[in-house]
């Protein structure tokens, strides 16, 4: 992702030197150097690694005074989250017009399923050009959509159709994608939360070569179909050929939590605010002859987990609240907001009780007296409750929404899919230069460790501004409950 720039307006007063909190800085890098050591093993979920980091989060949380905020007496503390990963194991597609069989050669097509076997036999397929043109679900359904690739990054297109209804999809390498480079990248492993369910969603790759091979003898060749494609007032059309496409799946399970906390409120009924950040990272991720093998994941995410936990102590210590505050550190959000949406799929309290989420990731980018950036600007009804607080804080707040370009990488996304309010507000997301940086050096590699002179001033007036921003959030006199 290229590097951003935000604008230079800043908002609020100008900022008042605060004295620098020499202790939480302290605390904040034990909890990093802890979590961060070769001995965690990189923290990768289901592994003695992620035992090592629930029995530390589980010991601090509970001594800061904290309770279990599962809500579930059979699993007080850790929330089981059940993934599996799954990589490519068998890939078919036959192609008929008529009941007879058109001959396609070897090599010309592969086909994947995000479930364990997927099967579409004999079914009509309907061409939608480049993917662009609006398709009625009834022109979609039992149907499997072909389309032109044209080299364009991403499966928005193909997630669009399969979501308007196609029994799949089929994507034409017609630019500088080869076969062997779709099979290379989608063959590594896939992770989802696990279900009983057998099928998933087809999808479908053909060289340019096949598809002319399928369609000979028919109404309508390849450049017929490029041809048609171009048309201004294109229409999706439904092709004299069908097609059988069938994939499986390899599964490993992988049994992994969530830890979640809850501080009570005075009025739980009024809803809560939820804190979360993401414990987990890659394990080992790199290979001999390199000397350093492990993704320890310091700024990403252990940083992030440190903040979590002092954030807690602090509002434990402080007076009682209205409402209750979750503390929510999440599993598997290295593959995919997985423990996010686990959470999402099994809350302990209805999620529209939730009247602000904050996320917090990456934590220790930034010194001391840098600006608070807002990922997810824009997007909430959080923002005048956070320029409040930061004003009474004496923080600026950088102008502008640009830190969204951010927004789909984190925890926060998940919930926001799921209409709870979240943002992330943190001076390590205020200059995306600085970011894009880290993402250039360290980011999800070995480089990413405790290193002399790591800097967590920044991350201590990051605890600092929660605190309060907490408070603010649950207070009903400032914030009313959410509508239902």
């Amino acid at each position: 992702m290229a590097a951003a720039t935000l604008a230079a307006t800043i908002l609020c007063t100008p900022a008042i030197a605060q004295r620098r909190d020499k202790a939480l800085e302290a605390a904040l890098l034990a909890h990093v150097t802890e979590l961060a050591s070769d001995a965690y093993d990189g923290r990768e979920p289901g592994t003695e690694g992620e035992a090592k980091t629930l029995r530390y989060l589980g010991q601090q949380w509970f001594e800061i005074g904290l309770e279990s905020g599962t809500n579930d007496p059979r699993n007080a503390w850790f929330a089981p989250v059940k993934l599996v990963a799954r990589e490519p194991a068998s890939s078919l597609a036959t192609f008929t017009r008529r009941g007879r069989p058109q001959f396609v050669p070897p090599g010309s097509t592969e086909v994947f399923t995000s479930g364990k076997r997927t099967l579409v036999n004999s079914a009509p397929i309907v061409f939608v050009g480049r993917g662009g043109a609006e398709v009625g679900r009834a022109e979609l359904a039992g149907r499997i959509a072909l389309l032109f690739d044209g080299d364009t990054d991403g499966s928005e297109r193909q997630n669009a159709l399969l979501k308007a209804g196609a029994a799949g999809v089929m994507t034409v390498l017609d630019g500088e994608r080869t076969l062997e480079q779709v099979s290379a990248r989608r063959g590594r492993s896939g992770y989802a939360l696990a279900t009983e369910e057998l099928g998933g969603d087809l999808e479908a790759f053909i060289t340019a070569e096949g598809l002319e091979r399928a369609l000979a003898g028919g109404p309508i060749d390849l450049k017929g179909l490029k041809a048609l494609a171009e048309m201004p007032d294109f229409s999706a059309k439904l092709l004299d050929l069908t097609v059988t496409l069938e994939a499986t799946t390899r599964e490993t399970r992988i049994n992994t939590h969530n830890v979640i906390g809850r501080l009570p409120g005075r009025r739980p009924e009024s809803g809560a605010v939820l804190l979360l950040a993401h414990w987990d990272h890659f394990g080992e991720c790199a290979a001999p002859p390199a000397e350093d093998l492990i993704c320890n994941g310091a700024i990403d995410n252990a940083s992030g987990i440190a903040a979590l936990t002092e954030i807690a102590r602090r509002l434990a210590k402080g007076p009682p609240m209205d409402r209750d505050i979750y503390f929510l550190a999440t599993t598997a959000e290295e593959i995919g907001l997985l423990g996010t949406e686990a959470f999402a799929d099994d809350p302990p309290l209805p999620l529209n009780q939730i009247v602000a989420a904050f996320n917090l990731d990456s934590f220790a980018l930034a010194p001391r007296g840098a600006p608070l950036g807002i990922v997810g600007r824009g997007l909430t009804p959080l923002d005048p409750g956070i320029l409040a607080v930061a004003k009474a804080q004496k923080r600026k707040v950088v102008d502008g929404d640009a830190a969204n370009a951010y927004i789909r990488r984190q925890d926060g996304w998940a919930l926001l899919q799921h209409d709870v309010p979240t943002v992330m507000v943190s001076s390590s997301w205020s200059d995306l230069a600085r970011v894009e940086r880290f993402f250039e050096t360290d980011y999800h590699r070995p480089g990413d460790q405790v290193k002399a002179g790591l800097d967590l001033s920044g991350t201590a007036e990051d605890v600092a501004f929660h605190v309060a921003l907490v408070r603010y959030f649950a207070d009903l006199r400032k914030v009313p409950p959410r509508s239902k």
